[in-house]
């Protein structure tokens, strides 16, 4: 059987990365023939297999054909005939079009060497532009490698552009989307994902939301740099130093969308943002289908995030309700969460990206003050409704109360 190390295994060997999976490709096989090796057929759209021993996936070598618009709109053709340079040339970027034989001889016979060393993506071939999800996982890659130094070739920019004003890119689907979305913001730079569609004009189809922002203006005093786009790129990448959780990096991502829709009279002011952002949030995440733990996170930091840089302003009355309204009384809740957005919000800021936070740890002191308040007397008082809920809610006021007023900053 004739088998080459290809795709995303070959690439992070060469560049001494970590190698998670292994994908192999096969050359003069058939279905039939790949049964018989023992291997287990998985896949639905061309022949792929489980290896019998390894797990690892195998598929026929194939090429492709475009027959309709969007990313399914393609004809498989997987025969023994297939060369592996015929497979190759398929692949998205010359840095994954590169194979390996089982004694470690690299075949490359598209540049892909090169430019792994020169730190550039590149199409393989012109073929690159009738795949539109191509464009969202150059974008991932570009999240993925860009603290490497790796760039955008000019003319796959080029390309990418071509395709978005074709319409490429309307074809993609939300499961699509949110699935390179998700793995993006996993990564180690994600904003380099935004900035990736931004500049070839996807970002405007895929994400408008996002893109409305860049351009809107900002308190100086507030936000040195101004650009609401611009910080809310920053404030992302503040929640991949605090957390690598994908919630909370959304949810940072996501805070300032209401400030896009600020009259212009007002500006660079965004009087009630927090509010107005909801409906915005919530066409976003029914347009992407995104998960509802993600979009519950992403509506609380929106409405409450100023709540939070502000607490020390606060009264204990509006402290407590917006506790209770973010499910901090409960025991699973997701306050750790909430905070961490909020400061990579406060920290997403030209200069203040060093400067302390302690309006997290009052927050939280004060969630946790108001959860142990002793229910038991008031649902022991014959109370009955309404009186109850109202009841609890005076005890964890009384609570809240205290902390804010005895707090002591370090």
């Amino acid at each position: 059987m004739e088998t080459y190390l290809v795709g995303g295994a070959v690439r992070d060997t060469l560049l001494g990365r970590p190698v998670n999976e292994r994908d192999w490709v096969v050359i003069g096989e058939t279905p039939e023939t790949m049964v018989k090796h023992g291997f287990r057929p998985v896949g639905k759209d061309f022949p792929v297999f489980l290896h019998p021993q390894s797990n690892d996936e195998y598929a026929l070598a194939r090429t492709e054909r475009k027959t309709a618009p969007g990313y399914r709109g393609f004809t498989i053709h997987a025969d023994p005939d297939v060369s592996l340079q015929q497979d190759l040339i398929r692949r998205d970027l010359t840095i994954n079009a590169m194979a390996l034989t089982p004694d470690g001889q690299l075949i490359d016979p598209y540049g892909g060497l090169q430019d792994l060393q020169n730190r550039i993506f590149r199409h393989v071939s012109p073929a690159f532009a009738e795949d539109p999800v191509r464009i969202l996982r150059v974008a991932r890659f570009a999240a993925r490698y860009q603290s490497l130094g790796f760039t955008l070739a000019d003319e796959t920019n080029q390309l990418m552009q071509t395709m978005v004003v074709a319409g490429e890119v309307d074809a993609l689907v939300p499961e699509r989307v949110w699935a390179e979305l998700s793995k993006a913001l996993a990564e180690p730079t994600p904003s380099a994902f935004f900035y990736t569609l931004k500049n070839c004009g996807a970002l405007a189809k895929i994400f408008p939301e996002i893109n409305d922002l860049f351009g809107v203006p900002q308190p100086e005093q507030y936000h040195p740099e101004i650009d609401t786009g611009l910080h809310c790129m920053m404030a992302l990448e503040q929640s991949v130093l605090l957390s690598e959780s994908t919630e909370v990096r959304f949810a940072a991502l996501m805070h300032d969308l209401g400030k896009a829709i600020s009259p212009k009279d007002n500006l660079p002011h965004h009087y009630g943002h927090e509010t107005k952002g909801l409906p915005i949030l919530n066409r976003l995440c029914h347009r992407l289908r995104i998960p509802n733990a993600y979009k519950a996170l992403a509506m609380h930091v929106m409405e409450y995030h100023t709540h939070c840089h502000r607490i020390k302003e606060l009264r204990a009355t509006t402290l407590t309700d917006a506790l209770a309204a973010i499910g901090a009384f409960k025991p699973n809740n997701t306050i750790d969460w909430f905070v961490l957005a909020c400061e990579a919000d406060a920290k997403g800021r030209t200069g203040w990206e060093q400067k302390p936070y302690p309006q997290a740890t009052l927050f939280k002191q004060a969630a946790l003050a108001g959860a142990a308040v002793a229910t038991e007397t008031v649902l022991n008082s014959g109370l009955q409704g309404a009186e109850i809920g109202e009841a609890i809610r005076q005890l964890r006021i009384k609570a809240v109360d205290n902390v804010i007023k005895s707090y002591k900053p370090l």
